[in-house]
């Protein structure tokens, strides 16, 4: 549970701040030695409502963190999960086709972070000339994929 607790902050705390380059920050260790930490921004973005997070598992719950590249013309295929995750769009372009937008697309850029649901289809494709670099945690019951393509498990 400390880890989950864990990685969910690491998670939230990276999408609320300012998209940018990598920065580094030093601050002070809690242990009295006083020898600083070492901590990388590697991808940030921000969301404009509060965000969630609540995946049950009869198992427990695993916590995945990737870094995914599209290449140009590329897709993630149409998938669902079976947890939640929240992704950083570290560089390029997502067109990110799914039915709870109301025009059925939505397109993320560089900077912009992305909260998934559980259950719901959806595509990421890459339709631009660069490549799409996502930084995505999954928190995912035990035992489950991080996505399933067998869309007979997916909500309609």
């Amino acid at each position: 549970m400390t880890a989950l607790l864990f990685a969910m902050t690491f998670a939230v705390s990276a999408c609320s701040s300012t998209a940018g380059a990598p920065s580094s920050t030093a601050i002070e260790s809690p242990t009295e030695s006083h020898a600083p930490v070492e901590a990388v921004d590697l991808a940030a973005g921000e969301q404009d409502a509060p965000v969630e997070v609540s995946v049950s598992g009869d198992d427990g719950v695993g916590v995945t963190f990737r870094e995914i590249t599209l290449a140009p013309g590329a897709s993630t295929g149409v998938h669902c999960h079976y947890g939640q995750l929240v992704a950083v769009v570290s560089q390029g372009s997502l067109t990110h086709y799914a039915d709870i937008y109301p025009s059925g697309v939505h397109v993320y850029e560089t900077g912009d972070s992305i909260i998934e649901g559980a259950g719901y289809r959806h595509e990421g494709r890459n339709e631009g000339n660069e490549n799409v670099v996502l930084w995505v945690t999954y928190i995912i019951p035990e035992g489950k994929p991080l996505a399933e393509t067998d869309l007979s498990h997916c909500d309609a």
